[in-house]
């Protein structure tokens, strides 16, 4: 450890390069830990003590309609990596913990002239980071990963998926299910899917009726999305953007699930970071592949005690300096 410090100083040590796409992401720092609930005491049995004379006092039970107590977290320790997205210097810096005044503290601690170069920030749509980019970086815009869109559109595919499971069957779906048989179809982009497969999903849904076509209204709203976002890199005309988006507000509305208006709500309230992303096509991919790097060094260390450690493994392990690559800028 004492090599990695002296090998890891010059790269603390010295002043962050100038940037123009900057990229903000937190990775979890090992497992949280959690604190379990007050357990009963134990039931005496045949092998134990005898009880002392005397009254018994039964143990604490739960008032009738209270909730039943829950295990609650005790550290839950996060990283806020910064990144270089347009250059390739890899990971600028890291903060421990994932709340506005953390980030704002890394970005505070820049120079002025540092700060006054960024022109974008990818970050996925996580509110924190955007009140910590509003008030140190002003003139910069904000650009919303598609990938986090994507994901929040499939997971409203396999939420409206299990609500309608739930109601109709009153239970958890199981592999005898025909929705449940299609799931992993479900997911899957429509480009991708081969006549048969795509006859599958379509038919399995027509044949549940109303609960089937509730899950393919989803998916064609799933879809309206990605035609959206697929206008990225094309140089899209302005008349274009406003008709998909509308295409896939409409879908929303007028199906009237009440999942797929949350996804729209969620939309239109990104949507301003998500046109951004159409026309510059800047992506938070490089924070992500060095996230993975994180937990892989995490992993082969059996992890860390010391945050300050890790930060320090980290910076050598995502810095292109500190690995002996090339620069590619």
């Amino acid at each position: 450890m004492d090599a990695v410090r002296a090998r890891a100083g010059s790269l603390t040590s010295g002043a962050v390069a100038p940037v123009e796409v900057l990229g903000i992401d937190e990775v979890r720092r090992g497992r949280p830990r959690w604190r379990p609930p007050d357990a009963t005491p134990p039931t005496p049995g045949p092998t134990s003590e005898p009880a002392p004379p005397g009254p018994v006092t039964p143990p604490p039970s739960t008032p009738a309609g209270a909730e039943p107590a829950r295990a609650r977290v005790l550290a839950d320790r996060w990283h806020v990596g910064f990144t270089d997205v347009g250059g390739g210097q890899g990971m600028l810096g890291q903060v421990e913990g994932r709340t506005g005044d953390d980030v704002a503290y890394w970005l505070a601690s820049q120079p002025p002239a540092w700060r006054d170069r960024v022109r974008y920030v990818a970050i996925d749509m996580c509110t924190v980071f955007v009140s910590a980019v509003r008030r140190y970086l002003p003139h910069a815009e904000l650009v919303v990963d598609h990938f986090h869109i994507v994901k929040l559109a499939n997971d409203t595919v396999a939420e409206v998926r299990r609500r309608v499971t739930t109601t109709t069957r009153g239970r958890r779906g199981r592999d005898s299910d025909p929705e449940w048989k299609i799931r992993n179809l479900l997911r899957r982009n429509r480009e991708d899917l081969t006549p048969k497969a795509l006859t599958k999903l379509w038919n399995t849904l027509l044949d549940l009726d109303e609960p089937g076509l509730t899950i393919l209204s989803a998916w064609i709203a799933k879809e309206e999305l990605r035609a959206l976002l697929a206008l990225a890199g094309t140089h899209p005309d302005r008349t274009v953007i406003s008709h998909r988006l509308a295409r896939f507000y409409t879908w929303c509305a007028d199906a009237d699930v009440p999942e797929l208006e949350r996804l729209a709500t969620t939309v239109s309230t990104w949507w301003t970071c998500i046109e951004t992303f159409l026309h510059t096509t800047i992506t938070n991919a490089a924070s992500e592949g060095y996230n993975r790097v994180v937990k892989l060094d995490a992993r082969n260390a059996y992890g860390y005690r010391n945050p300050t450690n890790q930060r320090l493994r980290t910076r050598c392990a995502t810095t292109r300096r500190a690995r002996g690559c090339l620069n590619p800028a």
